[in-house]
């Protein structure tokens, strides 16, 4: 082989490999996003934290349920001033304000935690039947940030079985918290219940968004269906100004 083909040969790998690492950083960031990265786990951590320490401070619902709210309200402001996305503050307001709500109503404080408890729960079983049905709902939500849309289940059998794996990853472990969490609703206190909340709220979290970026780490890259679609619409483009011209000096 001649230098020149050599050289060829190196470049292409070179490129391979960049295009590669553009990728994997890409995978990383919209991971990140996906689930609210740190910003978004001090968002639904810190509210329940205030919540159980002051009441078991003070033995008032009222005032720690009131507490937990305004915080929440305030991150939410923050994330608005600072012009980020408030997907994740709005969930967490809802979240906060339903269980604060049912706190005060019901008198006990345990209930601040069984809206977030229930939708974990839920969100468990759908992430295992997504998976079950072969309709992963890790690929769901990545593949929209990832240009690669839904060709992972057609069109990249890799990424399929790394999603998939992703998906049981996530229900399994918030099923798992589930468990431990409900026992302790139904024969627990509210300051147990509290503090195990708080406790399981992060380390859960980080297991499964690191679980799912070994999959995908391990996984062949996104087809980037995207750009296929815009460089099908630019040689449809180039097609039709051939015809033009062609038809022009005719």
């Amino acid at each position: 082989m001649t230098s020149e083909g050599k050289q060829a040969l190196t470049d292409t790998d070179q490129d391979a490999a960049a295009a590669a690492a553009q990728s994997r950083a890409a995978a990383d960031t919209a991971l990140l996003e996906a689930f609210g990265g740190v910003r978004g786990m001090v968002d639904t951590t810190v509210p329940g934290l205030v919540f159980v320490l002051l009441y078991t401070i003070k033995r008032d619902i009222h005032l720690a349920a009131i507490a937990a709210l305004a915080l929440t309200m305030l991150l939410a402001v923050a994330r608005l001033v600072r012009k980020e996305t408030l997907k994740h503050a709005f969930s967490g307001v809802f979240g906060v304000a339903f269980g604060a709500i049912f706190a005060m109503m019901s008198g006990d404080a345990k209930n601040f935690y069984l809206p977030g408890m229930l939708y974990t729960l839920g969100l468990a079983i759908a992430y295992i039947l997504s998976a079950i049905f072969r309709f992963p709902l890790i690929g769901v939500l990545l593949g929209p940030m990832l240009k690669e849309n839904l060709s992972w289940r057609t069109r990249n059998p890799g990424r399929f079985r790394a999603y998939t794996k992703a998906t049981w990853a996530w229900g399994l472990i918030l099923l798992a918290k589930s468990a431990i969490l409900f026992p302790l609703y139904w024969w627990g206190d509210a300051t147990q219940l509290g503090w195990v909340k708080v406790a399981l709220g992060i380390p859960p979290f980080l297991l499964c968004v690191y679980l799912t970026w070994i999959f995908l780490a391990k996984a062949p890259p996104p087809i980037d269906v995207i750009a296929e679609m815009e460089a099908e619409e630019q040689a449809e483009r180039e097609r039709e100004r051939t015809a033009r011209a062609q038809v022009e000096t005719s």
